[in-house]
């Protein structure tokens, strides 16, 4: 009777603990995330390291990352996997994806999850410039992560080379030119500025308008002001830089080669994400500076980057898991690492007061120059109709940029097809 009285005690403990088991299992709660790695630097290491952070505080919740590409991928990918019954439950996609995620119902707004006073002066707690990408209808759509402003970037040993002085960049349009007059070389095939017209033209060209007093589009995401005089004047003064004045390469100039032209000084001074940072610290050989961009009537650029949103497709035990991540990711220690490893803007002012990124910021400088021109910064271009309404700009930009159209035959194209892309956006459209 004992061996048969042991095994049966083997077997009441093996059901035991594989009913253990299996109640561990299902108390995990399982998210899947996608996430765009659309700058250089080893962005899915530092995420990957976050989220190993995260599952080791919280072993109830296992995260899976999907690292899709750009940002236009992420959308896709994880809009596909909504449609093919595997949804994820979070992803970070781009700020101005916005009105197009909730056209789709695609999205839960952060004030339909939050619960306590807590996790609302959470809500509260980010920089107001980057929160107007993720905010619209009365209600909070995305939280800002990856989040960027664009800067200029600026060799300091060409700078001296030219009689310059290294620590006063431009500080002007007026300014910007003549130093790109002396700091070009044409014997040398070295050019006084470079700002990117491919992968994300709109962008750059924001940063002109709003130098000049005009923003792109309305607060509602159902108007835009691409054909108003200040537009037409900055792409006019674009054009200008590589086809009249001869300080920058006549055509388009390529996004993803421009980081390198800079660090091989084929350029002395380059507009760019404040993403880049880090990269181009480890990187250059010389002595370089990063400055806020220059004004004309007024400084000014764009946000850019990323928010964090969670698809509607997604149980209660879900969204709080996903809050939970969230809220780990963009807390102040998080978000100083975050800035520190990668050059983006820390995106709240208690991420600037961690101890971390205070001492950052004095041993490198450059650190808070994106965060101090949050101030003269405005939403980056964002409507209904986004994807369309984006190319139709991207579009007028290149074909000034190369001549085929002057900059007000191409604006009032892009205004015209936009207007009849909006209106039935617009109360009586």
């Amino acid at each position: 009777m004992k061996p048969f009285r042991s095994l049966k005690m083997a077997a009441m403990a093996a059901a035991v603990g594989l009913a253990g088991m299996t109640a561990a299992a299902a108390e995990t709660t399982k998210l899947t995330m996608y996430y765009p790695v659309a700058v250089g630097g080893p962005l899915t290491k530092i995420v990957d390291g976050l989220v190993a952070d995260f599952e080791a505080e919280n072993p109830d919740i296992d995260v899976e990352a999907i690292y899709a590409g750009n940002y236009n991928d992420a959308r896709i990918k994880a809009l596909a996997a909504l449609q093919s019954g595997e949804p994820a439950q979070l992803s970070v996609m781009f700020s101005i994806d916005i009105y197009d995620l909730i056209e789709q119902d695609a999205i839960v707004a952060f004030d339909d999850i939050v619960e306590t006073d807590e996790e609302r002066a959470w809500l509260a707690s980010f920089y107001p410039a980057l929160m107007e990408n993720g905010q619209t209808l009365g209600k909070t759509w995305g939280i800002p992560f990856q989040r960027s402003t664009i800067v200029m970037y600026y060799n300091k040993d060409m700078f001296r080379a030219a009689g310059l002085d290294p620590d006063n960049p431009p500080a002007t349009w007026d300014e910007l030119l003549t130093a790109s007059k002396a700091l070009t070389d044409a014997d040398k095939g070295q050019y006084g500025l470079m700002i990117p017209s491919t992968g994300y033209p709109y962008w750059m060209f924001g940063a002109l308008t709003m130098q000049n007093g005009q923003v792109l589009m309305n607060g509602d995401g159902n108007e835009t002001y691409f054909d108003k005089p200040a537009v037409v004047e900055a792409l006019t003064f674009w054009h200008a830089l590589g086809a009249e004045h001869k300080v920058m390469p006549e055509g388009t100039i390529e996004w993803g080669t421009l980081r390198q032209n800079f660090l091989e000084g084929k350029t002395a001074m380059m507009w760019h994400s404040t993403g880049n940072l880090t990269a181009v610290k480890k990187n250059a050989s010389f002595d370089f500076g990063v400055a806020m961009l220059p004004a004309r009537e007024q400084r000014g650029t764009p946000t850019g980057g990323g928010n964090f949103y969670i698809f509607k497709q997604t149980s209660e035990e879900e969204r709080r898991a996903a809050m939970k991540l969230i809220r780990f990711m963009t807390s102040p220690e998080r978000a100083a690492q975050w800035s520190i490893e990668t050059g983006y803007i820390g995106i709240s002012q208690a991420s600037y007061d961690t101890q971390a990124l205070k001492d950052y910021v004095v041993e490198f400088p450059p650190a808070k120059v994106a965060r101090d021109q949050l101030e003269f910064a405005t939403a980056e271009l964002s409507t209904y109709q986004t994807g369309r309404v984006r190319k139709l700009l991207d579009d007028a930009i290149q074909a000034a940029l190369t001549g085929q159209k002057t900059p007000e035959e191409a604006l009032g194209e892009a205004q015209s097809q936009a207007d009849r892309l909006l209106k039935p956006y617009r109360q009586g459209g």
